[in-house]
């Protein structure tokens, strides 16, 4: 199998099929309202990547990490907080740096947001909020932005990276809504996004026919309007 299939699970929260059937999850929160409940257990989970610490991107991490053993990557004080919690398998990283891991190279990129995460009464400092740009073994790269509001240094990463899909928040009051999302995809030159974060609540309202609306003068764009569970593929 050389391809990478791409199965959204609702919210931000994504599985990640790759070329070598590693299982890989980005930020499971499995409790969400639109995750189709065949989808929120595994035969098998590989690596966890998570880009922030609220409720709705941690989420699952730690129980799904504990049964499967999974790896979980996020950025350094994310890390101190999962491994508090006895998780074992895990890296700290941070922004700009890259990691070999499992047949990919998974590279910590700029977020613009807040990452918190709730401890019983607490709130927990997890360090800044992320995105990560993830290279598969068949050359193929995909952007998850992680809770963001536009900024122009996704020029930067689209240069640098050149992801072939930008998984993208545009529901808008926590993050970025279409009217940014439109700015990111022209910073970001990418020709395929994958809309997230929006619906799952009544508040989220940004939709990705507004987004096609707001982009329709980029040629080649293809904006990929997708159901909780379905799958996109990229060959």
């Amino acid at each position: 199998m050389s391809d990478v299939h791409i199965t959204w699970l609702g919210h931000a929260s994504f599985k990640i099929v790759t070329p070598e059937n590693r299982v890989v999850l980005i930020d499971p929160w499995l409790d969400n309202p639109k995750c189709p409940d065949h989808l929120k257990t595994f035969d098998r989970v590989d690596l966890i990547l998570v880009t922030h610490g609220h409720f709705d991107h941690l989420g699952n991490t730690l129980e799904i990490a504990r049964k499967h053993h999974a790896h979980i990557v996020g950025i350094f004080e994310l890390y101190l907080f999962v491994t508090s919690k006895g998780i074992e398998n895990a890296t700290g990283m941070n922004k700009g740096g890259t990691l070999d891991l499992m047949d990919m190279k998974i590279t910590m990129v700029h977020a613009v947001h807040s990452g918190g995460a709730q401890d019983g009464d607490q709130v927990i400092y997890c360090g800044d909020p992320a995105g990560f740009v993830i290279e598969f073994s068949n050359g193929k790269k995909v952007y998850h932005a992680g809770d963001t509001q536009v900024f122009s240094d996704m020029a930067l990463i689209g240069k640098l990276y050149k992801p072939d899909i930008a998984l993208l928040p545009i529901g808008g009051l926590y993050t970025m809504d279409p009217r940014e999302a439109s700015e990111a995809v022209r910073l970001l030159k990418v020709k395929t996004v994958l809309p997230m974060h929006y619906g799952t609540f009544p508040v989220l309202t940004g939709t990705p026919q507004e987004l096609r609306e707001l982009t329709k003068d980029i040629e080649g764009l293809k904006i990929l309007d997708i159901e909780p569970g379905e799958t996109v593929t990229l060959s």
